[in-house]
């Protein structure tokens, strides 16, 4: 294992860096997600310690905020992942690509929370922004609307106008990465889903009451 090659080197030597970070990518990968998130902290805890650039820190927060929500620890990956967005929004500015990954995973631990209101907010800032930097074939631009609508959807006060929104979101989201991405893809498969989801929801609300006249 890599690794190893240099696990004996001091903790400031870059390839030492370098072997742990893939290290923790190859136990992430390989869905060994408990041993990613001990590599991930152990990886933090050395970059606190040498004082690295706060891109650096954002970075490893980030990687190990992802390992804390595959093992369903949203609360310690949601402040993580919110700390990531507003850094990288103050480091890299709304447009860039980066901070709309991390605006991405905020709203995924936002959603898995059930914190509907938060996602809804977050969402109409950043799809605007994704739609016009990445395009709106972009599957990140794609993965954002989604988010979006299901907020919309879910949500215990939604309206019928918030359910018929986003009916109309997954349709859209869904018709692209159809056209985009083929109608296998897995991507388009969740929109499928998640469309029909949102669809039985807004027909049960549009059906009437029994009784009614």
């Amino acid at each position: 294992m890599v690794f190893k090659t240099y696990v004996g080197r001091p903790e400031a030597d870059l390839l030492r860096q370098i072997a742990m970070t893939r290290l923790g990518s190859g136990l992430y990968l390989a869905k060994r997600f408990a041993e990613a998130s001990s590599v991930y902290g152990a990886e933090l805890s050395t970059l606190q310690r040498l004082g690295a650039s706060e891109y650096e820190m954002l970075i490893a927060k980030g990687n190990l905020a992802l390992t804390y929500e595959q093992l369903g620890q949203d609360e310690s990956a949601l402040s993580l992942e919110q700390e990531v967005f507003f850094g990288f929004r103050k480091l890299l500015g709304e447009e860039h690509p980066e901070t709309l990954q991390v605006a991405n995973n905020y709203a995924t631990t936002l959603l898995n929370l059930q914190r509907y209101g938060e996602t809804k907010s977050l969402m109409r800032k950043t799809v605007p922004v994704a739609h016009r930097v990445l395009g709106a074939d972009n599957r990140l631009t794609l993965t954002l609307r989604s988010n979006y609508a299901m907020a919309l959807y879910k949500a215990a006060g939604a309206t019928l106008d918030d359910l018929r929104e986003a009916e109309t979101t997954f349709e859209e989201t869904e018709r692209i990465a159809r056209r985009v991405m083929g109608g296998a893809h897995p991507l388009t498969l969740t929109f499928e889903r998640d469309l029909r989801d949102a669809r039985a929801v807004l027909r049960a609300r549009e059906a009437p009451s029994p009784g009614a006249a």
